[in-house]
């Protein structure tokens, strides 16, 4: 276990945390589980960045499977387009993972500023994010959540992989020799992991690079919606748009990259001799060490995410890319057989609060409300007799959790009889308690965010 310093002066201007050999400074970026900071290491100078992971977080959220998936995974990826963990420290509060600090920021950003990048650079790029990618297939580790904000760029200009947190290795495949959890950011995914019916991890990072490529070339993503049914069904089509500008050899490489059938889809191996690709091409060079990663012993006593026969029945049920499109308000087609509106009936919204938590909030709303709970499968039904209005209501409203991944849910408050004024004020009184917004737009930006 590391022993954490006490905070020291750094001159006159304030204090520093150390954390054994490393000196804390100022904040990186900030993530679901806690804070990425700038690190030196006190006896060489040399810099570092320091993922800073609350264990309470990660426990609450059921993710201990996650970091240790993606420690595990760093720990044997070194190679000069990946970024290198160095050691991992811990407290009993805290994890601390000691990275290779990569200086320019994200792609996403460079980007963001600069538009599309001239084809030969675009073209450089390309080769080193091929080049780790590749590499990282040779050792069994597909990282399937490859997108601009995951590619980090050095000041040579260089590109560096990270975020190996929804990562597989060989051990995730099942019988079928298939990966089978739908993960990835929207305008990334390939359309094999939307299907449900198991993906090679290889080709499906191998288009979430040739949606990277197109973006590198254009400066705008081929696929991109702010309705998540069309812009699923656009990548299920995998009709992509070319400019006219764009060079003939680009196209092609793309729209080999971009083929929506994954069997037909140009490998890895196919995309190094490419003739566009291969112009100016030097493979990486490098001597991968024998030198091991320190993982202090805490780090390992990280609570084990429950098996399926241990969690308890309030668990949340889980649903697949399809049944999340029809969550969306464009795709809910109940309103073409009721003459009631769809938002009367049902509202939706994102939550990072644990099942448990939500269930019990929501009960403990509705019984101010003067409503009958009753708590059975992990949902809950919300009983109301409306006697001694001018009508009788008999109201009766289910609330129910989905898992979308294990940091974020959908609550669903459904209305399944009764008078809507009163469900109204139930539905605005535990959005108001858990402060949330009823918009679905804001369900969907949050599922884009968070994907």
């Amino acid at each position: 276990m590391v022993l954490v310093g006490r905070r020291k002066r750094s001159g006159e201007e304030g204090m520093q945390l150390q954390i054994g050999k490393y000196e804390i400074g100022r904040t990186l970026g900030e993530g679901n589980f806690g804070k990425v900071k700038y690190a030196k290491d006190v006896q060489t100078g040399h810099p570092f960045a320091v993922k800073i992971l609350e264990k309470t977080r990660i426990k609450n959220l059921n993710f201990s499977d996650q970091i240790k998936r993606e420690i595990a995974t760093l720990k044997i990826l070194k190679h000069p387009n990946v970024v290198r963990l160095h050691e991992v420290l811990a407290s009993k509060t805290k994890i601390y993972m000691i990275l290779e600090y990569v200086n320019g920021g994200e792609l996403f950003e460079t980007i963001a500023s600069k538009g599309k990048l001239p084809e030969s650079d675009g073209r450089k790029l390309f080769q080193q994010l091929i080049d780790g990618v590749s590499y990282c297939h040779d050792k069994g580790v597909y990282h399937r959540d490859l997108k601009l904000e995951n590619v980090l760029v050095d000041a040579k200009g260089g590109i560096k992989i990270s975020d190996f947190g929804l990562s597989a290795l060989p051990q995730h495949l099942r019988d079928d020799g298939l990966l089978h959890t739908t993960c990835g950011s929207p305008n990334y995914v390939a359309p094999e992991i939307l299907n449900n019916r198991g993906y090679d991890g290889a080709t499906s990072d191998t288009w979430s690079c040739g949606v990277i490529l197109y973006v590198i070339l254009t400066g705008y993503l081929p696929f991109d919606d702010r309705n998540l049914a069309v812009l699923y069904q656009k990548i299920f089509k995998g009709d992509v748009q070319m400019p006219k500008w764009l060079p003939s050899g680009a196209k092609n490489l793309i729209k080999r990259i971009l083929d929506p059938n994954p069997k037909t889809r140009i490998t890895m191996a196919e995309i190094k001799v490419d003739e566009w690709f291969n112009q100016d091409y030097t493979p990486a060079v490098f001597y991968e060490e024998d030198d091991d990663v320190h993982i202090d012993d805490e780090v390992i006593s990280l609570p084990e995410a429950p098996t399926d026969s241990e969690k308890v029945p309030e668990s949340p049920t889980h649903i697949n890319a399809f049944e999340l499109i029809g969550m969306s308000s464009c795709l809910d087609l109940s309103g073409f057989f009721e003459k009631e509106d769809v938002s009367e009936r049902k509202v939706r919204f994102t939550s990072t609060c644990s099942p448990r938590k939500l269930l019990e909030r929501i009960a403990d709303t509705a019984s101010q409300m003067g409503f009958g709970v009753q708590k059975k499968n992990g949902k809950l039904k919300m009983l109301q007799d409306c006697k001694g209005q001018r009508k009788t209501c008999n109201l009766s409203i289910i609330a129910e959790v989905f898992e979308i991944n294990t940091s974020l849910y959908v609550v669903e408050l459904r209305k399944t009889s009764g008078e809507c004024s009163v469900y109204r004020q139930l539905c605005d009184k535990v959005l108001k308690d858990l402060e949330v917004s009823r918009s679905q737009e804001n369900l969907a930006a949050k599922l884009l965010e968070e994907s």
